[in-house]
């Protein structure tokens, strides 16, 4: 969200603030292997195709500034769009981002995947897919008094249809009913708000103005949701209200533009990212076989002695769910245990799970990182940094990231970095490239959290400089993901095409139950504080720090996590 200590409305950015520059990968695209819709700039979604535009117009800016940097938002219609195709909506950018926004355009399919495969497509309606709007209602504009003018339109939908955005003038005119296309309901899916990326302050205008990106409200890798790239505005907007608009729907049932193997490996050794492991870390990655084959043990409630483990967990139980009458467990022997809590860098391997995303016209690719041993957190209070003895140490750690590409182009978008309970997005202009178009994913000491950069990350109140300490650096310690990897799932491929690997279907916990007086241990960090900070720094200390250090539940497998069919949670 922006504030502002200066702002004004400039119908003519490019004349006051010069433009923001596209983005570009640091290497030139492949041509990727041939094979079914991935990649060839169209998708169809059934009885709509859609291709993605990226050269724009500028309409209308907000120079939100502070000092000389341009804090402000500028919105966009599309250009070029091509014979037969129809805007769907005006989408906006922040002025101090690298351009790399896209719309979709839309028109009549042709013809479905599932036709040219010889299934007959079936039509629920004799309404045309898209409809010119009846008119358009002004939401907001800007005071008349400010220098030049913003208006902000909502397409009034036919019965029958429904709005996919906002169109932007910079005159007061109702825009032309040509302008945009509505679309048939049954081919569209709710979406809702999700970063808000602009407030300006009342003083500005009568009422406070707010933009938000937009995103269908069910994601994951079964939701049909397609994001338009459009955005919704408005005054006193409530994050939970239906939204008069919607995202597109993808009725494609064989996800045509999803990529097949071949593409898939390409686009692993194209992207795929150097994990970096900090210059101090004990507890290093492993494979997943040289775990079972150094000593792990599988071990049943109510029996006192565990397993051994086949190599590729064969005799793991399979299936059911995490009800804690299973957990793996490293061997009783302390040279033993030892030797496999340090990991094995050398078979260390990346586990890649393949998914569609936002309707199959992104591909999510997974990768899954695997330690035998997370080890104990380092607490930071201000100036101080305390290692902890038991607190955050548990037995079988998996942590991954998530390279999400543009199924149009084949073009990597973002990458998700898995940090504890949660995580972030980061757009491919902020990441860091080692070579070509491959980025690099920096590993956090002890607890393995994935960050885009360099540098010490606090899990708890940074304000406050409270919380545990994640620190994260270039070091000798790598695994190089585009060539050491697995692919160990892709639902949406033939089932004969990828075999699951019998451990992944182990769904209970991968390490056993720690119970230990954390607080006890808290207890003694904050009597080695001076005693001016002490007590005003107790109840925050209990409050700020994860939950899930004050007692260890052994971790589960990546088919266990929410993640596996939903969306990444930020």
């Amino acid at each position: 969200m922006f504030g502002c200590e200066c702002l004004c409305w400039e119908s003519e950015p490019e004349f006051y603030f010069s433009q923001p520059q596209p983005f570009y990968l640091p290497a030139n695209l492949p041509e990727w292997p041939q094979g079914q819709g991935f990649a060839t700039g169209r998708i169809c979604l059934g009885e709509l195709e859609v291709l993605k535009v990226s050269k724009f117009e500028s309409i209308w800016s907000c120079n939100l500034m502070h000092g000389k940097t341009n804090k402000g938002l500028t919105f966009y219609k599309p250009v070029g769009i091509p014979d037969g195709f129809f805007c769907l909506g005006h989408c906006c950018q922040p002025n101090d981002q690298p351009l790399r926004g896209y719309v979709l355009v839309a028109r009549k399919a042709t013809s479905s995947p599932e036709e040219e495969v010889g299934y007959a497509h079936e039509l629920v309606s004799d309404l045309p897919a898209l409809k010119k709007p009846l008119n358009y209602t002004l939401i907001w504009s800007t005071d008349t008094e400010h220098n030049g003018c913003g208006y902000f339109w909502l397409p009034n939908p036919p019965l029958g249809y429904k709005a996919m955005g906002v169109v932007v003038t910079d005159k007061p005119e109702e825009p032309k009913l040509e302008e945009v296309r509505c679309v048939r309901v049954d081919l569209t899916e709710s979406c809702e708000m999700g970063d808000l990326i602009l407030t300006t302050d009342s003083k500005f205008s009568k009422y406070p103005f707010q933009v938000w990106n937009t995103r269908p409200c069910k994601r994951g890798m079964l939701a049909r949701g397609v994001s338009v790239g459009t955005f919704y505005c408005g005054t006193n907007l409530d994050s939970e209200e239906e939204l008069e608009i919607s995202c597109l729907k993808n009725l494609d049932s064989t996800l045509h533009a999803m990529p097949n193997l071949n593409q898939i490996d390409a686009l692993i050794k194209h992207y795929g990212p150097t994990v970096f492991f900090h210059p101090d870390e004990v507890y290093l990655p492993s494979s997943v076989q040289w775990f079972f084959k150094n000593g792990a043990l599988i071990y049943q409630d109510g029996n006192e002695k565990g397993e051994s483990i086949d190599y590729r967990g064969s005799n793991l139980p399979s299936g059911g769910k995490n009800d804690g009458a299973f957990w793996i467990d490293l061997p009783n022997k302390d040279d033993a245990r030892d030797h496999l809590k340090n990991g094995n860098l050398e078979s260390a391997e990346l586990y890649v799970h393949v998914k569609p995303a936002m309707g199959g016209t992104f591909t999510d690719i997974v990768m899954w990182v695997f330690c035998p041993f997370n080890g104990p957190a380092t607490l930071k209070v201000g100036l101080m940094s305390i290692a902890m003895s038991k607190i955050g140490q548990h037995v079988g750690d998996w942590e991954h990231f998530t390279l999400r590409v543009s199924n149009f182009t084949g073009e990597l978008w973002s990458v998700f970095f898995s940090q504890h309970s949660g995580g972030e997005w980061v757009d491919a202009f902020n990441l860091e490239f080692i070579e070509g178009n491959k980025s690099i994913v920096y590993s956090s000491k002890c607890g393995h959290a994935s960050y885009p950069h360099p540098g010490t990350y606090l899990q708890g109140s940074s304000k406050l400089g409270i919380g545990v300490r994640n620190d994260a650096a270039r070091s000798k310690f790598i695994v190089d993901s585009s060539t050491r990897y697995q692919i160990i799932a892709a639902e949406y491929l033939d089932d004969d095409i990828i075999k699951e690997p019998c451990w992944l279907q182990y769904m209970r916990e991968w390490g056993p139950t720690i119970v230990y007086d954390s607080r006890a241990e808290l207890e003694k960090l904050i009597d080695l504080l001076p005693l001016f900070v002490r007590f005003s720094v107790e109840n925050i200390i209990f409050e700020l720090f994860p939950t899930e250090l004050y007692g260890e539940e052994g971790p589960t497998g990546p088919k266990e996590k929410d993640n596996w069919k939903g969306d990444e949670i930020c």
